[in-house]
C-alpha cells in the first residue's frame, strides 16, 4: 500500500485484515522503541555514570532528563498532532528518536549526555502523545479495546525486556551500543511508519507557541520545583521554581479558556467519565511507583537478595500484565471499565498487601506469587481505563485524549517517585515496608473511585458523550 494512495479515514472507521495489522505493527514497533530505551538507560545508570565520570546523584538526570521532556511536551505535541496529522508526527519522532540516540552513542560527558536524552524524552512525547489517538483510526469503534489492550502488552513487554537487553548488551558491549541498537530498530520502525499508518483528518487551527511555552514553563517548573523540595536540594530556588510553574498553569489555562481544542485539555476533565478514569489511572500509576521503587530495597534489604536475583523476581510484574492483557483485550469492549478496572486495582492493592506480610526467611516462590498476582490486576486494569478515556472524549478530540493518558501515567510515575523520596526521607523505621503499605492503600482508594462509575450508572463500554445523543 503506497502512502501517496491512503485516503482519509474517519474517526472510528478503522482498517480490516491486513492493513489493520500492518498499522498496528506500525504503532506498536514505535511505542516499544521509546520504552524499551527508558527501562534499558535505568539499567545502564551506574555503567555510564562510571565511564562519563558522573556522581551517582547528578546521573540521574540521564533518566530525568528523558522523563522531564516527555511529560512537559507530551499536551503540546498532541495538539500538534490534531494539526499536522498523527501519523505525522509519529513518523518525525521516529527521527527525532533516531538522531537523539546517535547522540546519546557519541556523548562525553553529563551535560552532552542529559541533553541528548532530553532531544530523545521529545521524540518520545511525539510518539506517546499520538499512539492511542492512531487506535481510533486503526481500530473501528465497537473493538478499540483490543488495539488499546495490545498497547498496554507492548508497554509492559518494553518494561520486560529492558532490563534482559541491557544486560545482554553491556555483558558484550561499551553503553553507547544500548542507544546504537535504536538504529536500525527505528529504521524499521520509520518505513513501517511511512507504508502502513494511516492518514488521519487534521485541525484546520492554528498551532499556539505561546501556549506551547507556557505549558512547558508549568510542568517543567512544578515537576523540579517539587523534586527539589523533596530532594531538599535549594529550597529558595525550588520554591521560585515551582511558582513559577504554579503561574504558568493558571496563564495557561486562561488563554485556553472557551477554545474549542484547547492545548490543555482541562475541558475534557468536565465530562465525569473522563474524570473518574483519568483520576482512577492517575492513582494506580502512584502505586504502582510506590512498588516499583521502593521493592528492590525490600528484596535487597530486608530479605537479602542478590541484585540479580532481585531483577529476576520483579520480572513477574510485567510478565503478569502481558500475560492476561491479552485476555482483557477480547473483553474490555463489551465489559465496563468500572467493572474491570475496580476488580484489577483491587487485586493489584491485595498483590502489594500480601508483599507487606512476607517473613523475614521467604523463599522466591512466596515473593513471585504475590508479585505476579500484582501484576495480573495491574493488567486487568489498564486497558479498559485507558478505552474509558478515549470513547468518553468528545468525538474531533482523539489528540487530546491521547496526550492526557500519556499525562495521566506519566504524572503518577512522577508524583509516586516524589511521595517514595519523601517517605524516605521522613520514616526512619522501615521506609520500604510503608512504601508497600502505600501502594496498597492507594490502589484501595483508586479501586473505589473506579467503582463509583456503576454507581453514577456508566455501564456500557460503549457510551460516550455526542454518540448517543445522536450528534
Amino acid at each position: 500500500m503506497k502512502i501517496w494512495t491512503k485516503r482519509v479515514l474517519a474517526e472510528g472507521e478503522g482498517l480490516h485484515g491486513r492493513a489493520r495489522v500492518m498499522a498496528m505493527f506500525a504503532v506498536a514497533l514505535s511505542v516499544l522503541l521509546s520504552v524499551l530505551d527508558y527501562a534499558i538507560a535505568n539499567v545502564a545508570l551506574p555503567t555510564i555514570a562510571h565511564d562519563i565520570h558522573a556522581s551517582p546523584s547528578s546521573s540521574i538526570w540521564v533518566i530525568n532528563a528523558y522523563q522531564l521532556a516527555s511529560v512537559s511536551t507530551l499536551l503540546p505535541l498532541a495538539s500538534l498532532g490534531a494539526r499536522v496529522g498523527f501519523s505525522r508526527l509519529c513518523r518525525i519522532g521516529l527521527v527525532m528518536f533516531v538522531i537523539a540516540s546517535l547522540l546519546c552513542a557519541s556523548s562525553h560527558t553529563l551535560l552532552e549526555l542529559s541533553l541528548a536524552r532530553a532531544l530523545q524524552g521529545v521524540g518520545g512525547a511525539c510518539i506517546m502523545s499520538v499512539n492511542i489517538a492512531l487506535l481510533r483510526f486503526i481500530y473501528p469503534h465497537a473493538e478499540i479495546g483490543r488495539g488499546i489492550s495490545l498497547n498496554g502488552v507492548v508497554v509492559a513487554s518494553g518494561v520486560a525486556l529492558g532490563p534482559t537487553i541491557a544486560s545482554a548488551v553491556l555483558s558484550v558491549a561499551d553503553w553507547p551500543w544500548i542507544f546504537l541498537i535504536n538504529l536500525p530498530l527505528g529504521a524499521v520502525a520509520m518505513l513501517a511508519a511511512i507504508v502502513y499508518l494511516p492518514r488521519t483528518p487534521r485541525s484546520e487551527s492554528s498551532f499556539d507557541l505561546v501556549s506551547a511555552a507556557l505549558n512547558v514553563m508549568a510542568f517543567g517548573g512544578t515537576i523540579v520545583g517539587l523534586d527539589s523540595l523533596v530532594h531538599h536540594s535549594g529550597r529558595v530556588v525550588a520554591i521560585i521554581l515551582l511558582l513559577s510553574g504554579l503561574t504558568a498553569f493558571v496563564q495557561l489555562a486562561l488563554r485556553q479558556a472557551g477554545r474549542t481544542d484547547p492545548m490543555l485539555p482541562i475541558d475534557l476533565l468536565a465530562v465525569p467519565d473522563f474524570l473518574v478514569a483519568f483520576g482512577v489511572g492517575f492513582g494506580a500509576f502512584v502505586a504502582s511507583n510506590f512498588f516499583i521503587i521502593s521493592m528492590p530495597f525490600t528484596l535487597e534489604t530486608l530479605l537479602h537478595r542478590s541484585a540479580v536475583a532481585t531483577g529476576l523476581l520483579i520480572t513477574p510484574w510485567p510478565v503478569g500484565i502481558v500475560a492476561i492483557s491479552f485476555i482483557v483485550g477480547r473483553i474490555a469492549d463489551n465489559v465496563p471499565a468500572g467493572i474491570l478496572s475496580s476488580i484489577g486495582l483491587a487485586i493489584t492493592g491485595i498483590g502489594f498487601a500480601l508483599l507487606c506480610f512476607l517473613p523475614a526467611d521467604a523463599g522466591n516462590l512466596d515473593i513471585i506469587w504475590r508479585i505476579g498476582l500484582a501484576g495480573v490486576g495491574f493488567g486487568i486494569f489498564q486497558p479498559p481505563n485507558n478505552r474509558a478515556m478515549m470513547v468518553s472524549a468528545p468525538p474531533g478530540r482523539s489528540g487530546s485524549a491521547s496526550g492526557m493518558v500519556s499525562v495521566a501515567r506519566l504524572a503518577g510515575q512522577t508524583m509516586g517517585a516524589m511521595f517514595v523520596a519523601l517517605t524516605f526521607s521522613i520514616v526512619d523505621r522501615d521506609p520500604n515496608l510503608k512504601c508497600l503499605e502505600l501502594a496498597a492503600c492507594t490502589a484501595g482508594l483508586s479501586a473505589l473511585l473506579s467503582v463509583s462509575r456503576l454507581l453514577r450508572g456508566t455501564l456500557h463500554p460503549s457510551s460516550r458523550p455526542g454518540v448517543d445523543a445522536g450528534i
